[in-house]
């Protein structure tokens, strides 16, 4: 199943307009050729064809593109996502204090004195 998704993969991916879709475009393909199993709704949870009933049972969350709304994936998971934003502000405040300490820490300049290694008279 390997090889003939392989194959299916290169002559897909040798069209520009097959690219943006290549993850729903390559099932789609070779469905005829290799047998392909849904997995249960809880495993893929996505506004645009999921209820909102369903979703605390989600086990994976697709930030999917929404093509009826044009959403920004920041703006659908600072939306979908609750935890979103404080984990956003964590990661932002850790980001800040590494560069505050990488800017403490000076690396050295070239006017220093360089020091001549070997015979010392």
């Amino acid at each position: 199943a390997g090889d003939q998704y392989r194959v299916f993969y290169e002559q897909l991916s040798k069209d520009p307009n097959s690219l943006a879709n290549l993850d729903q475009d390559l099932p789609n393909y070779a469905q005829h050729h290799i047998p392909i199993h849904s997995l249960p709704a809880d495993w893929l949870w996505c506004e645009t064809w999921c209820d909102q009933a369903s979703k605390p049972f989600a086990k994976t969350i697709d930030l999917c593109n929404n093509p009826m709304t044009k959403e920004r994936k920041l703006d659908v998971a600072k939306r979908i996502v609750e935890e979103w934003v404080s984990i956003d502000d964590e990661i932002k405040a850790f980001e800040a204090q590494l560069k505050l300490s990488s800017a403490q820490v000076q690396p050295p300049t070239s006017a220093q004195p360089s020091v001549a290694l070997g015979d010392s008279k």
